[in-house]
């Protein structure tokens, strides 16, 4: 390892990046430093500006594709290297703007019934359940279960950071069932191979698209679609947009608010929350 990279890794820990930006991070400066075939200090502005216009124009990467290797460019000259007068002027595809195809309350009752293996069903039902990104669901412990207070504590979510979620009564019960029927020592979702172990994101991120395929639901999305729906479902029951804020983990509130461009019909309410899973049963009657 070389010491540029050392102490890139040792300033990414210093600002409490997660692993997986130290990942995006590394690769997109190991991709630079190979482009140019020399370290990044030896690499001039005028470079770094031609390299975009190749990751544009040859490469054809993505908007998002572009500012994840711009930010991680203007990391290392910034706070690594210590470039104070480091700036790019780089012209950056513009980001679509989508709505993502969101899945009716039909739907996700249709997914579920499609999840025949019971540790699945309740992975799925909990990320639904309590809108939560996949990286928070498959790190759920036991000890994150407060039934006494129908909380579910969320450790180190995005941006590092500690919330609790309002478990609903359905939710608690079919996870108390759960827990008598696998008995799980530390991880909620563990392991079949390494039970010491938390399941992988990408195995549920597999289980979520096998049901989805049986169920018969063309809808474009992956697992986060759950997270999705929990947020726009919430808001068409009336839920306040700062407590949905808060159930999501959100740090700015503009990014909770884009939900209200898919719910039309939005209209805050006194109540604060619903049991969305227990909602899916009345659907389904």
């Amino acid at each position: 390892m070389t010491p540029l990279r050392q102490k890139m890794i040792n300033t990414m820990q210093m600002h409490g990046f997660s692993p997986r930006t130290h990942k995006s991070y590394l690769d997109a400066v190991t991709n630079l430093a190979c482009y140019y075939k020399r370290s990044p200090e030896q690499i001039s502005i005028d470079e770094i500006e031609r390299y975009f216009m190749y990751l544009v124009k040859e490469r054809h990467l993505a908007a998002a594709s572009c500012r994840l290797y711009l930010n991680a460019i203007r990391f290392l000259y910034l706070q690594v290297l210590g470039w104070t007068a480091f700036d790019v002027p780089i012209q950056l595809p513009k980001r679509p703007q989508r709505i993502p195809e969101l899945l009716t309350r039909q739907e996700i009752g249709l997914i579920l019934s499609a999840t025949h293996n019971p540790k699945h069903y309740m992975l799925l039902q909990c990320c639904y359940g309590c809108g939560l990104r996949v990286s928070e669901l498959v790190k759920i412990q036991v000890r994150h279960i407060d039934g006494e207070r129908h909380l579910l504590r969320v450790e180190q979510g995005k941006g590092q950071k500690d919330r609790y979620i309002l478990l609903s009564d359905t939710l608690l019960h079919r996870l108390r069932l759960y827990w008598q029927n696998n008995h799980p020592d530390s991880w909620l979702f563990y392991s079949n191979s390494r039970p010491k172990k938390p399941i992988c994101i990408s195995t549920a991120q597999r289980v979520f698209t096998a049901a989805k395929k049986e169920a018969g639901v063309v809808k474009v999305g992956g697992i986060h679609s759950l997270r999705h729906a929990y947020a726009t479902h919430q808001l068409e029951a009336g839920t306040p947009v700062h407590q949905l804020q808060q159930l999501l983990g959100h740090k700015d509130i503009h990014s909770t608010l884009r939900y209200i461009h898919w719910v039309p019909s939005y209209q805050q309410d006194r109540s604060s929350f619903v049991d969305l899973i227990a909602a899916l049963e009345v659907d389904n009657e």
